[in-house]
């Protein structure tokens, strides 16, 4: 009776055991697969930073010639002409550098939206990773307690085998 009964704790541990050993498996997949997510972000990041840089540099540009045109306004009292070719070139300098200032806007913005994703996804992956080592620290709790059932039956049974 007794025999039966640590047979029935035996199957038990290595049920649980293996379910320990699955949900590992499960929660190591998941780890994985958003340090993948969080690295695509990192990269998305990099990405938007180099647009950024290059949209500021283009404003600077942009800002300067903007400058250059409306100095060569101020001197130039030529012809009427001229004055409106640069009056029109000026305006539609005008006009990029207010598109480029939305795309530096749009570009911050996704920036901003793209870390604050990419914290989450971190703060995601350490609470599976916390989990995923609970689970290895049961899965270990049950290996030996496996064990030693298994060695205390195994006693038992010399202990039988002797009477």
């Amino acid at each position: 009776m007794a025999l039966d009964g640590i047979k029935a704790r035996m199957q038990q541990l290595r049920v649980q055991a293996d379910e320990s050993s699955a949900k590992v498996d499960e929660l190591t997949a998941e780890v994985k697969k958003l340090k993948q997510e969080n690295m695509a972000k990192e990269q998305e990041i990099t990405s938007l930073t180099h647009k950024l840089s290059t949209s500021e540099t283009d404003i600077e540009k942009l800002e300067t010639t903007n400058k250059d045109l409306k100095e060569q306004l101020d001197h130039v009292g030529q012809s009427s002409n001229q004055s409106e070719a640069l009056q029109r070139r000026l305006q539609i300098l005008e006009e990029e550098a207010e598109e480029a200032d939305k795309n530096i806007r749009e570009t911050n913005d996704k920036l901003r939206q793209t870390d604050v994703k990419a914290g989450h996804y971190e703060r995601k992956v350490q609470a599976l990773e916390s989990a995923r080592d609970q689970w290895e620290e049961k899965y270990e709790e049950m290996s030996k307690k496996y064990a030693q059932v298994k060695k205390d039956l195994e006693e038992f049974q010399i202990e039988i085998g002797n009477m």
